[in-house]
């Protein structure tokens, strides 16, 4: 994405939710930061619904062409989806025939895409977000989109032949969306397979928002070594480790974070990798309680879980990062009874607060983790409690 992208972020937002628009903007620069972009102003348009033709309106698109060409910024990066249209429009206004430097547009999916293939470090990732990433600019090909590394000289790229070379790309694109479909289908029967021999082992996997501490946790329980970054998306792949509980054994799985307006070919791509939380007994539900929206968060990861046809298996909330939240606290001490009440009444039998980076209620989590992988063992094995086997030390190793 070169060595220095500079950013306008564009929202429309809500007048009477000031605060909300902030927040929507903020996990976009945050995005942005992930992907290399740095995000040097913000614009925000109340509107009560995107400008068909252009996603914000006349006047603030006249705003934005003069930012963007008096300050040489090289992106700009819209807060919601773009129709093929919206994009096409914009890039006419953006991209004047006669100016030489090019204007990339991006929209969330786009940048959320191109950090996930930036991320993707096993061979199933990468072609998942491959796959997702060429079905989503399938309609949206563009010269710039496609081109933009090529240094244009005056206006001679912009006429028939442009259009052929567009043309060219989306043969090659659904020449090589074929491809990759034929090569996750045999990923995802390979995958089957592994997960047959899974069926007499309780499977737990970790679930949350981006950054919620997913990864960090999974350290701490499992004693792995999986990357873990206060960056959004640091995990992308899939990790599992089967641990044990002195004679109780389980399967514990790092799954990729969600997202509000998760694409939607990125949740269809990852199929194979979602499985791990469909077949799932039991759900850590990681939540960064810190997080002054982390409300908003649950509520997230619950459709998204409802979504992808998860909603139904029993879940631990595990309120992470307790520890910033007291920090937070100043001026009356936080009542955490209360809020698990709160938690407990919004259809949430099991909550927890711990913060996986100072160990605090840890051992609490474990034992609580204990009893619920032991009520799952033994639907798989009814015999299993004559031998009376109690709460003891973890014992991990990779799968």
């Amino acid at each position: 994405m070169g060595n220095k992208q500079t950013a306008v972020l564009v929202a429309i937002g809500d007048a009477r939710q000031p605060e909300l628009t902030t927040e929507h903007l903020d996990e976009l620069a945050f995005l942005a930061e992930t992907a290399g972009i740095i995000a040097e102003k913000r614009m925000v348009q109340n509107l009560k619904a995107p400008d068909s033709r252009t996603f914000i309106g006349k006047g603030k698109v006249e705003e934005l062409k003069s930012y963007v060409f008096e300050n040489n910024i090289t992106t700009v990066v819209f807060d919601d989806d773009l129709s093929p249209s919206q994009l096409r429009n914009l890039e006419k206004e953006l991209n004047p025939k006669d100016r030489e430097q090019g204007v990339k547009i991006y929209d969330r999916s786009l940048l959320i895409l191109d950090i996930f293939l930036k991320r993707a470090q096993t061979a199933q990732a990468r072609t998942q977000v491959e796959l997702a990433r060429n079905q989503y600019l399938l309609p949206r090909l563009t010269r710039l989109w496609t081109h933009l590394e090529r240094q244009r000289g005056g206006t001679g790229t912009r006429g028939g032949a442009g259009e052929r070379e567009i043309e060219t790309d989306r043969r090659n694109i659904r020449y090589r969306i074929t491809l990759l479909k034929d090569e996750l289908e045999k990923i995802d029967r390979q995958r089957q397979t592994q997960r047959k021999s899974r069926n007499n082992i309780v499977r737990v996997a970790l679930v949350g928002y981006t950054n919620a501490g997913k990864s960090t946790l999974m350290n701490v329980l499992s004693g792995s070594g999986v990357l873990a970054e206060n960056k959004l998306f640091a995990t992308v792949d899939a990790t599992v480790r089967k641990i044990t509980f002195g004679n109780i054994p389980f399967l514990l799985s790092d799954t990729v974070g969600f997202i509000r307006k998760l694409p939607h070919h990125l949740i269809e791509s990852f199929k194979s990798t979602l499985d791990e939380v469909r077949e799932a007994n039991i759900l850590l539900h990681v939540v960064d309680v810190s997080h002054p929206y982390h409300d908003n968060h649950i509520e997230v990861v619950s459709n998204t879980l409802a979504d992808i046809g998860a909603s139904h298996i029993p879940v631990v909330l595990v309120l992470n990062k307790v520890d910033l939240l007291k920090a937070k606290q100043t001026d009356e001490p936080l009542d955490l009874d209360s809020m698990k009440r709160y938690y407990n009444e919004h259809g949430f039998a099991q909550v927890i607060f711990v913060s996986a980076e100072t160990g605090e209620n840890m051992l609490e989590l474990k034992k609580l983790l204990f009893e619920e992988v032991k009520k799952e063992h033994l639907k798989i094995f009814p015999n299993f409690l004559k031998d009376g086997y109690e709460f003891a030390p973890f014992r991990t190793e990779q799968v």
